[in-house]
């Protein structure tokens, strides 16, 4: 089964140049992080930084135009970072990547190679399909504070994934709730990868292609699905 992927219209208009790639992937074999997936994170960090060549993260082209666009919504980009900002602020610090699992150590290690905002679900946890939109504030955001589950809302205005539920990932790509996130247990994931003007929609595809070769490297078997690239312009 193909899992849907909707774009509205006002997220269209807010973000003109917004292009995804999706990856459906069946058969997975997930597990605790390895050495080769700590290898290729380390790997990743190196090649962010010869990408940035001294430069601070939001100082590149493709992470100055998430913060415009975080910034349109009204977000506040320096305090909710998108995914790639974060990680690679992560990567380029003592601390280093975290370690997750298997699968999460794979997309983001492509993330922070490229740039690029990746995201894993567990497609056995999704209800119905996944569509991104501008809530009205008025949607529910299941997600874990001090230890505790709790009941979010997000922004009259701000950009979400969401499905049949709720919403499965805030301010666009800046936290993921725990719900549908990719555990040791999935089978089933579908990857989005995740662009903005300027960056050329053949990186992006690139990336993308990475990302499933190392995931059917690391999941022999599986049966894994580049979709062709979707443009708001």
């Amino acid at each position: 089964m193909t899992l849907t992927l909707t774009v509205s219209d006002d997220v269209r208009a807010l973000a003109p140049g917004f292009t995804h790639v999706a990856i459906e992937a069946h058969g997975l074999v997930n597990g605790p992080s390895s050495d080769a997936g700590s290898a290729l994170l380390d790997d990743a960090a190196r090649r962010l930084a010869v990408r940035l060549d001294g430069r601070a993260p939001h100082e590149d082209p493709h992470m100055a135009a998430w913060r415009e666009t975080y910034t349109a919504f009204g977000s506040k980009p320096s305090r909710t970072r998108n995914s790639a900002e974060a990680l690679a602020k992560r990567a380029l610090s003592e601390a280093g990547l975290p370690r997750i699992n298997l699968l999460v150590d794979l997309y983001n290690a492509v993330s922070v190679a490229h740039l690029i905002p990746v995201g894993g679900e567990d497609i056995d946890r999704i209800e119905g399909g996944m569509r991104l939109i501008r809530a009205t504030g008025e949607e529910e955001f299941v997600t874990v504070a001090g230890g505790e589950e709790t009941v979010e809302h997000p922004d009259a205005g701000e950009v979400v994934w969401c499905d049949d539920t709720g919403v499965t990932c805030r301010r666009w790509n800046w936290r993921q709730g725990p719900r549908t996130r990719l555990t040791e247990r999935t089978t089933s994931g579908i990857f989005l990868l995740e662009s903005l003007a300027p960056m050329p929609v053949a990186e992006v595809t690139a990336a993308a292609t990475e990302l499933a070769e190392l995931l059917a490297k690391f999941s022999p078997g599986a049966d894994i699905a580049v979709r062709a690239p979707e443009s708001s312009a």
